[in-house]
């Protein structure tokens, strides 16, 4: 018959210097000690006796708890006279954190288990990295040394084999306050075999977040820039910024990236950049530099930033930094509250593309917007809306005529444009469940032009009166299965009065027709042009929710005009290849299908009266706890109007998979169906474990152009998991046969 257990209270250090006093109660004891100690301990114990007054022992799965460390044995002995512990194991003591558990087969401690020595012991982090010692001495309750030592987060299986990887030393140092551990005589091995000496080593302990030190380095071949190493190395300057440095050197560069990141009490900071010493560039040193940040202001304004700078047209594809080619610098200040927006912005842009001149871009771009929501209480009700906009955009040259990219305005012109509106909405429901809309307004648009040639005009002043009413009827239909069908056929009318202005086209050079603007009152993105005369819209969706989890979504819808839409000089307002060109738009087509194991098919059109494509996209994407799998294809019609003299057709592909425990693989692709060639590919395979990530990556860029030409890179990176990275995944560790 099983004894029963015994409660020994100690109130005090554990089995502190006192007065013992024993009760009985329900065939349970308890003893106090020290009840004036501020920190009791408890103990429990299956017996508990005492010998000569002086020693106390707890035998039989003991438990003692004090100042939130716990600590489990099989006997523990309190010599009063010398207030030791003597502590028979297996011993398990875990930190009052519980991140940190100490495992021994036997220990002689002090009453408050802080210093003492441990034989046969280890210490375990987190579940994940364990240091097994022949002694452990403990130190302050802060210090940890122990001797001959082996470190892996590698589970160690008892068939006699060496872990995958594994740190011998000679001395280990555990400090518990700052989290650090220091080796003295360290040796690398892996299968038992040793690969690197390090006669002094440090390591963040794993509990630790950030801390300076090297982190995971990279090899890399590249066909532009050779063979070589990056070994980034991170500096944590204070708990709210860090410093990494990264230098990369290969045959054909010496190069540095740096990244600082910075959090503030209201926003934070993020800079990256590099600087490069390459065979590529010529004889100027290659950068760039990326940053953002965002800041909340008084009033609930919200400040960003944004910068992107590069020293040439191809150094970030050269270095794989980015893919970028116009690059994007803002500041701005935005409020957004239920009846008010409010935004300022200032953007600086920089084009990357071999054959685009910054000097003849609108490179320099300034925004105003300020909206505006009051309800109308009185009479049928509704709201009013009031919009100003100011928008300025200026380019560094200084030509007024045609330069080399045959723009017929001008290479140097500058544009400010003004625009004030005032709009009535009113919605009711009509009998039926028929939704109606109203919309009553006035815009006016003033242009002011700097330079801008013989076909432009210097200054104009341009009303647009508008009025439309859209109707809406949602049905919805709930079948015998459970399955629901919503069908809203969709009807607008709208008028818009006045007359573009004899200006040229800066903002509304691309229009994409689609679901978000089927039924907008101008389609255009900007108010360089606008949609005047009268028109009608509609279109119908349908969507159905089952309820084995599918879901299906189909949208149609046309625009239809009194008359073909010309612009200032009498040309089509839209391009052909917009959808919108004849009185009679394109058929926009547009549907959805997702399944309830993670089927997602999504497809977009534009066709015209022979069902022609003028315009199409389609993705389709498998996502899966093991699959990952996606499949776009884009098609262009040709548009010499939008500077593509051929079709676009392309075919992206991207997937990862999982195909067993530890295996995972990684593929992407471009292709270019005009060219019938392809853009640009990559594979990758990764082995993934409890204790070590290894990644093999391979890409090929197929590209060319007056100043770039194809490269080859070659990646392969191991990552020692536990120190390195952190493994809530418990579904790559290996099992033990």
């Amino acid at each position: 018959m099983n004894p029963r257990r015994w409660i020994v209270l100690l109130a005090a250090a554990l089995i502190a210097q006192a007065t013992l006093a024993l009760s009985q109660q329900d065939d349970r004891t308890s003893v106090a000690l020290d009840e004036d100690t501020p920190q009791p301990a408890i103990l429990v114990a299956d017996d508990v006796f005492l010998s000569a007054g002086e020693t106390l022992v707890a035998s039989g799965q003991v438990e003692a708890l004090f100042d939130g460390r716990r600590l489990e044995a099989q006997e523990i002995i309190y010599d009063r006279t010398t207030e030791k512990l003597s502590i028979k194991g297996p011993i398990r003591m875990v930190e009052a954190d519980g991140s940190v558990v100490v495992l021994a087969d036997s220990a002689e401690l002090d009453r408050e288990m802080t210093n003492g020595l441990m034989r046969g012991a280890r210490l375990v982090f987190d579940n994940q990295v364990q240091l097994a010692a022949v002694e452990l001495a403990r130190t302050n309750g802060r210090y940890n040394t122990l001797l001959k030592t082996a470190v892996t987060s590698c589970r160690i299986c008892d068939n006699g084999k060496p872990p995958l990887w594994q740190i011998r030393a000679r001395r280990v140092i555990h400090d518990q306050e700052e989290r650090q551990l220091y080796f003295d005589d360290a040796q690398l091995r892996v299968l038992g075999t040793p690969v690197l000496y390090l006669p002094r080593l440090r390591l963040p302990d794993p509990t630790l977040e950030r801390a300076t030190g090297f982190l995971v380095p990279t090899l890399r071949n590249s066909s532009l820039l050779g063979t070589g190493i990056e070994v980034p190395y991170f500096i944590a300057i204070g708990d709210d910024k860090d410093l990494t440095l990264t230098p990369y050197v290969a045959t054909e560069t010496r190069t540095l990236q740096a990244r600082y990141r910075q959090a503030f009490r209201t926003g934070r900071i993020s800079f990256e950049g590099a600087l490069s010493d390459d065979d590529l560039g010529g004889d100027n040193p290659r950068a760039y530099i990326f940053g953002e940040g965002a800041f909340l202001m008084r009033n609930d304004f919200i400040l960003r930033f944004n910068i992107e700078a590069a020293s040439d047209k191809t150094y970030l594809l050269d270095y794989a930094f980015s893919g970028q080619d116009r690059l994007e610098s803002f500041l701005e200040l935005e409020r957004a509250r239920r009846d008010e927006y409010v935004l300022a912005s200032l953007t600086v842009f920089q084009s990357l593309r071999a054959n685009e001149s910054n000097a003849t871009l609108p490179s320099i771009v300034l925004n105003g917007v300020y909206v505006r929501r009051l309800p109308v209480k009185l009479g049928s009700g509704g709201e009013l809306r009031f919009c100003a906009i100011a928008h300025g955009h200026v380019r560094t040259s200084g030509l007024s005529t045609d330069g080399p990219d045959l723009d017929p305005f001008g290479d140097g012109r500058d544009v400010a444009r003004f625009t004030f509106s005032a709009d009535y909405y009113r919605n009711w429901t009509l009998p039926q469940g028929i939704l109606a809309q109203l919309q009553l307004g006035l815009a006016v648009d003033h242009f002011e032009i700097n330079e801008a040639g013989p076909l432009s005009d210097t200054s104009a002043t341009e009303p647009a009166p508008l009025a439309s009413l859209e109707l809406r009827w949602p049905l919805l239909k709930t079948t015998a299965g459970g399955s629901r069908h919503v069908i809203a056929p969709v009807a607008q009318v709208t008028w818009v009065g006045g007359s573009n202005a004899t200006i040229p086209n800066d903002s509304s050079t691309r229009v994409e027709f689609d679901e978000g603007n089927l039924f907008s009152t101008s389609r255009f993105p900007a108010p360089d042009r606008r949609e005047r005369g009268l028109s009608a819209a509609y279109g119908l969706s349908w969507t159905r929710y089952g309820v084995d989890g599918w879901q299906t979504a189909l949208a149609l819808g046309q625009v239809v005009r009194d008359q073909q839409l010309k612009d200032p000089y009498g040309l089509p307002a839209f391009t052909d290849s917009s959808g919108l060109r004849d009185r009679y738009s394109d058929v926009l087509l547009a549907g959805q299908i997702r399944t309830e194991n993670g089927l997602v098919m999504t497809a977009r059109g534009l066709f015209d009266d022979g069902f022609a494509s003028t315009k199409a996209e389609a993705r389709a994407s498998w996502n899966t706890s093991e699959t990952q799998v996606g499949a776009s294809y884009i098609w262009l019609r040709n548009d010499p109007e939008e500077l593509r003299p051929e079709d676009i057709s392309e075919w992206a592909f991207d997937a990862t998979y999982r195909f067993s425990r530890h295996w995972t693989g990684q593929a992407d692709w471009r292709y270019d169906v005009v060219r019938d060639s392809s853009v640009q590919a990559g594979v990758g395979l990764s082995y993934t474990n409890e204790c070590v990530n290894v990644t093999l990556a391979a890409s090929r860029r197929f590209t060319s152009s007056t100043v770039l030409e194809p490269s080859t890179d070659i990646t392969l990176t191991v990552s020692l998991r536990g120190f390195t990275t952190q493994t809530p995944d418990k579904s790559y560790t290996r099992t033990c046969n």
